[in-house]
């Protein structure tokens, strides 16, 4: 049975190796995303090794085994489907269901979590837009392009917002920039470093290229 810092820590490398792109968390990135040193990380991969959940080169990147890689799944799905029942059933905001996730995903067992499943209606993605994995760890494919990177007069839909920062949340629910609403790049200037968009029925909004990058979206044609 692993411990829930193994736990920590193999969801934390699977969701940096995802968005990497090398295919792999460094150390110091790990660190950073579980608020640790980076002796400490080197210690627990060092563990992680040993246990056979993950691999490691000298002076290269963390990559989990596919045993690892099984076990992170299993906890993302745990922590994805929590958020989904915190939100629609016991209607918790969803700036505040990413911190309550990462302290139940721990302590449901499989039974319990395939029940929660069903009674959700086996849902695919999570509050956030994050895609849910399945019950036998199939995880679908999606690409998605950060918001800031579009050009003026796209279209598209969002599809998942990548900051869990409550405040980050709070302001795109606030602009209407949820998963799963349309929007138009109404101008984007690199050299002012600003980008102005327009969700749906709402007034257009201007926010840092940086800022919309942590909107994740489908860019689409304006027909669809």
């Amino acid at each position: 049975m692993a411990t829930s810092t193994v736990e920590d820590y193999v969801k934390a490398i699977e969701l940096i190796q995802a968005e990497a792109p090398t295919g792999e968390a460094s150390v110091a990135r790990i660190a950073a995303t579980l608020g640790v040193t980076k002796g400490t990380v080197t210690a627990m991969v060092r563990k992680l090794r040993e246990t056979g959940l993950a691999e490691a080169e000298r002076y290269g990147g963390v990559t989990l085994t596919p045993k690892g890689r099984t076990l992170a799944l299993d906890i993302i799905r745990r922590h994805r489907l929590i958020e989904v029942f915190l939100v629609e059933t016991l209607g918790f905001d969803w700036t505040e269901v990413h911190d309550e996730a990462e302290r139940l995903e721990h302590a449901m067992s499989k039974k319990v979590l395939d029940r929660l499943d069903a009674f959700l209606g086996n849902p695919t993605e999570d509050p956030h837009g994050d895609l849910i994995p399945d019950k036998h760890g199939n995880l679908a494919d999606r690409t998605c392009t950060p918001l800031g990177e579009l050009d003026a007069e796209v279209e598209g839909v969002v599809s998942r917002i990548g900051d869990q920062d409550p405040d980050f949340l709070a302001f795109a629910a606030q602009h209407g920039l949820r998963p799963g609403a349309r929007f138009r790049v109404v101008s984007r200037d690199a050299d002012a470093d600003a980008i102005a968009v327009k969700p749906g029925r709402k007034a257009p909004v201007t926010m840092s290229l940086a800022a919309a990058s942590r909107i994740l979206v489908e860019a689409r044609d304006s027909n669809d």
